[in-house]
Order: C-alpha cells, then sequence, then structure tokens
C-alpha cells in the first residue's frame, strides 16, 4: 500500500520556543506518520476477511483519523514556522478578508487567541470554508474531533502541552500563543488561503 512520508522543515530559531522543543515536536510528528502508515497496512491484512475481522478493522479505522490529522494538523503548524517571521501585509487578500468579516484584524487576532486558550489539549484551527467562500475558526479536540468538513486548513495553532511546557511551563500559554504568532511566517499563510479557494 502506499506510504505517507514525513515532510522535512526549515525551522530557523525561533522567539520562545527552543530548538530542543522543536527537535522533539518533529519526532512526535514523524510518529503520526509512522502509525498512519502501519494502520493502512493492517487495514490491508485484515480486509483479506472483512466480516471476521470487523470489530478489529472498525477499531483501526478510528485510529486512522487521529494518527492521519495528526499528520496533517502538524505539517501545517510547523510550515507556518519556516522562513522566519513575515508580517500580514495590508494588501493581503487574506487580511481583507479578514477585515471584512471580522471588523478588524486585530479583533480577529484577539479572539484566535482567546480560541487557543481554551482549556484542554486540542488545535486552535483558521478555516477556508469552501462552499460559501468564507474563513472560520474553531477548536479542534485533540487532533481529530471538531475538524469542519469540507474546509481547508489555513492557520493551525498546536495547543498540546508537548508543544510548549518544556519552554513555558503549564502556566505559560498565553505567552506561548503570543510567540506563536511573533514567529508566524504569514506568506505561508496566505498560501495556503490562495491554494484553498481553487
Amino acid at each position: 500500500m502506499k506510504q505517507f512520508q514525513a515532510q522535512k522543515f526549515n525551522i530557523p530559531a525561533l522567539k520562545g520556543i527552543s530548538g530542543k522543543t522543536i527537535e522533539e515536536h518533529l519526532k512526535l510528528y514523524e510518529g503520526y506518520v509512522k502509525n498512519a502508515n502501519g494502520i493502512l497496512d493492517m487495514l490491508g491484512k485484515y480486509s483479506a476477511d472483512p466480516v471476521t475481522n470487523t470489530y478489529v478493522m472498525g477499531e483501526l479505522g478510528r485510529r486512522f483519523s487521529f494518527e492521519y490529522n495528526g499528520m496533517r494538523n502538524h505539517e501545517v503548524y510547523f510550515a507556518s514556522l519556516e522562513g522566519g517571521s513575515t508580517p500580514l501585509g495590508d494588501k493581503s487578500a487574506l487580511k481583507k478578508t479578514i477585515v471584512a468579516e471580522c471588523g478588524s484584524f486585530e479583533a480577529w487576532l484577539a479572539a484566535f487567541k482567546s480560541l487557543a486558550l481554551t482549556r484542554g489539549i486540542g488545535w486552535a484551527v483558521l478555516w477556508y470554508d469552501r462552499k460559501d467562500e468564507r474563513l472560520l475558526a474553531s477548536w479542534v479536540d485533540e487532533q481529530h474531533l471538531g475538524q469542519l468538513n469540507d474546509c481547508a486548513m489555513i492557520l493551525a495553532l498546536d495547543m498540546w502541552e508537548h508543544s510548549y511546557v518544556a519552554d513555558y511551563a503549564p502556566s505559560g500559554k498565553k505567552q506561548y500563543v503570543e510567540d506563536f504568532f511573533a514567529n508566524l511566517n504569514w506568506e505561508v499563510v496566505e498560501g495556503n488561503y490562495r491554494r484553498a479557494q481553487k
């Protein structure tokens, strides 16, 4: 069966987020890739007798969504930290859309940061809704509960403790969110937005 390949990311030194945290975080990402591939292989084997293996295949299918989404979420997250911090220019199509929908970029950013501080583990995500051609933000529990159907992930902020606790301690969650945006390459996010519109 065709295998997923772990992507390589060129992430520079970041404000607040240590190289060690990024290194360990990338190992976790590679684990999602490995596990997604392993599940696909097992599903292929169990499918030889789907009646006998119905329960096992069902559980593997459930677990696959966790591993697959963990892989894809991290790819969006790490890509947005490549290339160094880059602002979202006033002429940006994404910024114009945010302002049109939220009144101001500052209002959207404050709301998104508040979303990121949701209690629990998961992701704060900015989506492009292809059907209604608009932006939506939502919290995704763990990796896979709360994904918005037929929406493209534009921006993903990992709020699992592994992404910040070594550098910030549990009480530093808010500063991690601030530093994430200080490190963000908005050109990457803008590119995600453009591709989602095609």
